[in-house]
């Protein structure tokens, strides 16, 4: 054993994604679609998704609120983790993304098998204003990073104590230590991961999948 850790590069990502159970058929079509709709290509991975699924099932997760639907991908996959009569509710900013979720949510015919999916569309803040306090078991961010901060803040008071808060792109589009960052939201991503460590009221770790997804526990 050594408490050093070992180098993870590209060859260890595609290691990762050859041995995850990969996406079905209807997740792989709804990637489709969305590029043909001209939807930005920035769902999670397939092997981030199963990492959330796995998290959400070791947390007996019923409900999830998401901010940042998308196409709608990472808010059907963490549906199916859920058991019947859970929820993912989740809020998109863009109209024409959240129209598009909900066609495919409609297809992904979750309810009888799983849990369902509830598209709100508006401003993420403003919506998750209108959640009750510890009215969800877990929580993933992955929208505009530069109110990542709150986002969490509101996550905080919905997330019950022992749940779940997911937060993307920690590695900054793989910018994270560039000198001068060709995207915009890389500073934003720096700056929110210096705050998510300082919070008193979770324990969190960057998981280095995908983009590198903060996980945490509301203590």
């Amino acid at each position: 054993m050594s408490e050093n850790s070992t180098l993870v590069t590209e060859r260890h990502f595609e290691y990762i994604r050859q041995r995850t159970t990969p996406e079905d058929k209807l997740l792989a079509e709804l990637k489709l679609a969305a590029r043909a709709k001209g939807i930005p290509p920035i769902w999670v991975a397939p092997e981030q998704a199963s990492l959330m699924q796995i998290l959400l099932r070791a947390a007996c997760a019923r409900e999830v609120i998401e901010v940042g639907t998308l196409a709608g991908y990472s808010a059907i996959a963490m549906a199916r983790a859920l058991p019947v009569g859970g929820r993912v509710r989740t809020i998109e900013l863009e109209p024409k993304h959240a129209s598009f979720a909900r066609e495919w949510v409609a297809k992904a015919d979750l309810a009888e098998h799983c849990g369902r999916v509830e598209v709100y569309e508006g401003s993420g803040a403003t919506v998750l204003e209108g959640f009750e306090a510890c009215s969800a078991d877990a929580a993933f961010l992955d929208a505009d990073k530069a109110s990542y901060p709150l986002y969490l803040e509101h996550s905080l008071r919905i997330v019950r104590p022992g749940g779940l808060i997911m937060v993307d792109n920690a590695f900054a589009f793989g910018q994270l230590f560039d000198d001068k960052p060709s995207d915009r939201e890389a500073p934003a991503v720096r700056a929110f991961n210096e705050h998510m460590s300082r919070q008193s009221g979770l324990q969190s770790v960057i998981v280095p999948i995908g983009d590198g997804l903060w996980v945490g526990v509301v203590l």
